[in-house]
């Protein structure tokens, strides 16, 4: 790390799971990178995949209005990029729709020209290339926004997200581990059984999730799933590589599976290696503990040529209180295993600590996640943000 340059973390995460965490980082003296998957099969980024066949954009955006709120950015771009239309009628959507296309909505109505001029433009774009049929119910403004940037730029996303980013006016990045439009993520199951899907994945059945989950899988055609060299980028700059915490089989372990990925991380010699344990079980999980977690991920590792260099130099892990299984709403506490053996053959020290949040159960403190993420950076000199 330079003298007097801001720390670097780069954070692999789905969605919601690290949202507080991500917020909490907002505000310390870092630069921060998401990466989110690219496999994102439901909701209106799932319509939006199948109606235009580009990348899933749901995660990108959600990450990106993450980032605005944790650098308070709450100005009527912000506002505009985070509203949904109804979920009533069909002609109700489109009614509202056309507020916002047409530039009559007062959050336009108020933009200086330029601004809405551009926002504007690629409203109209996806507009014109979805067509009259799309079904725009709780559709995300700020999906059709990101969508009609990324056709209006030669659909290339990573000018998409930039532009998205300058006119929410977000200082962090948030990048797609590939940009391969076509990555689907399926889950093979110890019976044999195939779930196809990342939105199927996560949400298994009673009894999928009690067979569990052998290997997941990312297809993408002839053409792979190359990492997108903005994420190359922002690994080999890296002070920290932060793995969760977030849905293990569909928004974490998977990243490791993109081609490049592993190879970069295995260059960045000098970064922490961190991963956090979630706090509780999911359908994915059900039934594992955290120690699991850390064999399953070593495995894909060394099968995508991790060589010889230790996976992770920490792992967070919450503490266990009590000396039963507890449960918050329909799943039980992630137990953490045979955490100390399995770190100590990994090469990884186990760092445990309180790191619920009080107020939510089953969530984490961000604040907490974060302090703790800063106290492992490489002890060298870290600058104020003034001085940056």
């Amino acid at each position: 790390m330079a003298e007097g340059r801001l720390p670097h973390i780069v954070l692999f995460s789905g969605g919601t799971a690290c949202r507080s965490t991500n917020l909490a980082l907002c505000s310390k003296p870092v630069r921060l990178t998401r990466i989110v998957p690219a496999w994102d099969s439901g909701g209106s980024s799932k319509v939006i995949r199948e109606s235009l066949g580009l990348l899933a954009v749901g995660d990108i955006r959600q990450a990106l209005i993450t980032m605005a709120y944790g650098e308070g950015r709450s100005g009527d771009v912000v506002k505009l990029c985070n509203a949904r239309l109804t979920t009533g009628a069909l002609e109700d959507a489109r009614t509202e729709f056309a507020l916002y296309a047409e530039g009559r909505h007062p959050l336009l109505e108020r933009m200086e020209p330029g601004l809405r001029g551009a926002i504007l433009n690629y409203l109209r774009t996806f507009q014109s290339a979805v067509g009259d049929d799309f079904d725009l119910r709780n559709g995300s403004i700020g999906n059709f926004i990101l969508t009609g940037a990324h056709l209006a730029h030669n659909r290339d996303i990573n000018t998409a997200i930039f532009v998205f980013r300058k006119l929410c006016d977000i200082t962090g990045h948030v990048w797609p581990s590939t940009v391969s439009s076509g990555v689907t993520l399926s889950a093979r199951l110890k019976d044999g059984r195939v779930v196809d899907g990342q939105h199927r994945v996560t949400a298994l059945t009673d009894e999928e999730g009690a067979a569990g989950i052998r290997e997941i899988v990312l297809s993408a055609g002839e053409d792979g799933a190359p990492a997108n060299d903005a994420v190359i980028e922002g690994i080999e700059s890296a002070d920290a590589i932060v793995f969760g915490p977030g849905s293990f089989f569909t928004s974490v372990l998977p990243h490791f599976l993109v081609d490049g990925i592993v190879a970069a991380i295995v260059r960045n010699v000098h970064a922490r290696r961190i991963f956090i344990g979630n706090i509780l079980q999911c359908r994915e999980t059900r039934g594992m503990d955290l120690a699991r977690m850390l064999d399953v991920t070593a495995q894909v590792w060394h099968a995508q040529g991790g060589s010889e260099m230790r996976l992770f130099t920490h792992v967070l892990a919450n503490r266990q209180l009590l000396p039963f299984e507890k449960s918050a709403g329909a799943f039980a506490y992630l137990g953490n295993g045979a955490l100390e053996e399995t770190c100590a053959r990994l090469g990884a020290e186990a760092v445990v600590g309180e790191f619920e949040d009080a107020w939510q159960r089953g969530q984490h403190d961000g604040s907490v996640v974060a302090d703790t993420l800063i106290s492992l950076l490489p002890s060298l000199a870290v600058a104020s943000p003034a001085s940056a």
